[in-house]
């Protein structure tokens, strides 16, 4: 049985007609930046995410670079951010003109460890970026309490992490702004590239629209250095569509995650559950100490898999400049090497899962 490891045509059968009629309605209209269905979406998503305000942008990198640079971080200034992410977390900062700063990460949640961040805060750290990576809630409370007692800005890097809720309260709200992005893959995918912004602070809105928009405050009055980064029409019209059917799906990922849970062999380490925390299962990773073999069994049969992330960020070659090592990061080196990603989406059936399960129970 061939079973990828993202089938993105299961979902759209599910919705095409839906997304076809859309489509073609603003093809038809020749409206295709801005608009009335962007607008829509903003206003739909800030109600999703429980912010006040939604700026849409080209796509999740771009809208951590916008917050970093609206909350003032720039040359000089360092933020902190998790040693296991995708590495646009740590590039956005370095795009600003600011210096990552590397914490290891709590190894059963995969998410940065607040107990490590008080030592290495300087005078220079100005923000910390937790990621919800996986769809797994960081330890914002913790983190909320160091980041007050320093005076620390928090960035939420939510891309992972659409649906995913803290204590009954929605990711995204715990800091200054938090960002998402809508790359295909994601629980909320646009067809293409995008992104978005949240914020409760109506101020640093404003400030973030300007910079996503040349610095516009009106037109041809360019208030600051800004750039251009939009979500174009087409793609706000997909997301706005699929945003009705988020909250389903992240129900079904759960499941979908229960099932994994349930055939897996007792030993094999799988996502934590913790009290508290409703997971949004953008992937379900396990360990194994034999994912060499798993993988060579997967190759052979066609299940898909992926592995977030092989290398953990400060030891990849963009930041060699930093020279750290191994032992500096002795969780996130740890996870690089037993980490694989399996499939994981809405319309994978209890079979399926099942099916795979039963070939990685045949490993070690």
């Amino acid at each position: 049985m061939k079973i990828p490891f993202l089938d993105l045509r299961r979902q759209y059968q599910q919705i095409k007609h839906e997304i076809d009629a859309e489509i073609q309605r603003v093809l038809s209209d020749g409206f295709f930046i801005g608009g009335v269905p962007v607008l829509d979406f903003e206003n739909a998503f800030s109600k999703f995410s429980g912010a006040t305000d939604c700026i849409s942008c080209a796509n999740g990198t771009d809208a951590l670079e916008i917050a970093l640079k609206a909350l003032g971080i720039g040359r000089g200034d360092e933020v902190l951010v998790p040693a296991n992410s995708w590495v646009s977390t740590a590039e956005a900062v370095n795009n600003v003109g600011a210096e990552p700063v590397f914490v290891d990460v709590i190894e059963r949640e995969y998410t940065i460890d607040p107990g490590l961040l008080e030592s290495v805060i300087t005078d220079q750290t100005k923000a910390i970026i937790p990621v919800h990576l996986y769809g797994l809630p960081a330890r914002m409370a913790d983190i909320t309490v160091i980041a007050k007692k320093y005076d620390l800005k928090i960035i939420e890097d939510c891309a992972q992490a659409h649906g995913a809720q803290l204590n009954g309260r929605a990711v995204g709200t715990f800091g200054e702004a938090a960002t998402f992005s809508f790359y295909p893959s994601k629980n909320l995918g646009a067809y293409g590239d995008a992104g978005a912004i949240v914020t409760s602070d109506l101020h640093l809105a404003g400030k973030m629209r300007r910079i996503a928009n040349h610095g516009l405050l009106g037109k041809h009055d360019h208030q600051l250095i800004g750039r251009t980064s939009r979500l174009d029409t087409l793609q706000a019209s997909v997301l706005l569509i699929k945003l009705h059917y988020l909250e389903q799906w992240v129900l079904k990922r759960n499941l979908v995650a229960s099932w994994y849970n349930e055939y897996l062999r007792e030993d094999i380490a799988r996502p934590v559950n913790m009290d508290g925390v409703y997971h949004a299962f953008h992937l379900y990773v396990i360990r194994t100490k034999y994912r060499k073999d798993l993988i060579e069994l997967f190759d052979d049969l066609g299940i898909g898999y992926g592995i977030h992330y092989p290398v953990p960020i400060p030891l990849i070659n963009s930041y060699s400049y930093k020279g750290h090592n191994r032992n500096q990061f002795p969780i996130a080196s740890k996870l690089s090497e037993e980490i694989i990603s399996l499939p994981m989406y809405p319309e994978l059936s209890e079979r399926e899962v099942k099916y795979i399960c039963d070939q990685i129970n045949t490993i070690g």
